[in-house]
């Protein structure tokens, strides 16, 4: 299996990053350990989630966590995965919050869950918009320097707020972001390419795109409205069922068609082609998707291919 070091770190990861968020949602107990075992067996070795998986069931979350947790402890295989969660997302307890105090809890809480002394890579999952960056920066600092978390990495920033937390890292001597996991996929370029690839390029972090297959979508099985119901998740893919989001699919049947692939697997070997992308976050519920999931880092699109996604995408 290609690993690649995430820049500015010593961590090594193969090129698909499996989404928890299925934990303990659409996946109970037994179903989460038999799709981690299949990736794991399959040499990858990063996996994604956060405090609050899944708080839309319980008012709380923490399900995620702590299945993986114990799936690690149970395989005795904790050095050979990276783990990432995430803190300062809502519950139904408490709103946004990236404050000092905060920090300092949640890890201790997602350590406890998680039955292991460190977080590879702990990222601000949400802005509070309140809490001043040096204070945020503070609560990582004391962390790391406490051997709780190794990396600190960002996703729902603003550009302003990323910005002004990479330059007063720098200046102060605090922990530096290393990764920013922005909302990117096939039919959600924009934002991304035009408010956070150049601050990407500047402070060389790797990227770790979300909604990778934009909530399904860009597997090909929701081509009009009566698909929705197909699964709990169709209705987040009801806004891509547009002359674009249909432009799109016809550039991935012709691209799949051609290598003999699926529409996911193309998708994903899409976002492996793009500058700064370490690994697209995706999950998986049976053993199919995962199939599509482990496809896409040996897929090699040419020019040819890129121009026509490209083209349907832009």
């Amino acid at each position: 299996m290609n690993k690649i070091k995430i820049a500015n770190t010593d961590l090594e990861i193969a090129r698909i990053n499996f989404g928890g968020n299925v934990f303990g949602w659409t996946l109970d107990e037994k179903q989460s350990f038999d799709m981690l075992d299949k990736f794991y067996d399959a040499g990858f070795n990063f996996i994604d989630t956060a405090d609050t998986y899944s708080w839309w069931v319980n008012g709380t979350g923490g399900q995620s966590e702590t299945i993986i947790g114990k799936w690690l402890k149970n395989r005795g295989n904790r050095d050979n995965v990276v783990v990432a969660t995430k803190v300062g997302s809502e519950t139904k307890e408490h709103g946004y919050d990236i404050s000092k105090k905060h920090i300092l809890k949640s890890v201790d809480e997602s350590l406890q869950r998680l039955q292991t002394d460190h977080i590879d890579l702990y990222y601000t999952h949400f802005d509070d918009n309140v809490t001043p960056v040096e204070e945020t920066l503070e609560a990582y600092n004391e962390i790391v320097k406490a051997g709780k978390v190794r990396y600190i990495a960002a996703s729902n920033l603003s550009p302003a707020r990323l910005k002004e937390s990479l330059e007063v890292a720098e200046k102060s001597g605090f922990p530096k972001y290393v990764a920013l996991q922005p909302h990117y996929n096939l039919v959600e370029r924009e934002k991304y390419e035009t408010e956070y690839s150049a601050l990407v390029e500047k402070h060389g972090l790797t990227v770790f795109p979300y909604w990778s297959l934009a909530a399904g979508f860009l597997t090909g099985k929701y081509r009009s409205e009566a698909d929705l119901g197909k699964s709990v998740r169709g209705g987040g893919a009801k806004k891509y069922l547009n002359e674009k989001g249909l432009e799109v699919l016809a550039a991935l049947d012709t691209v799949a068609a051609k290598h003999t692939s699926q529409p996911a697997t193309v998708a994903l070997a899409w976002l492996l082609n793009q500058p700064h992308v370490g690994a697209p976050i995706v999950s998986a519920t049976n053993e199919k998707q995962l199939k599509t999931l482990f496809d896409a880092p040996e897929l090699q699109l040419d020019a040819e291919d890129l121009e026509v996604l490209n083209q349907a995408s832009k």
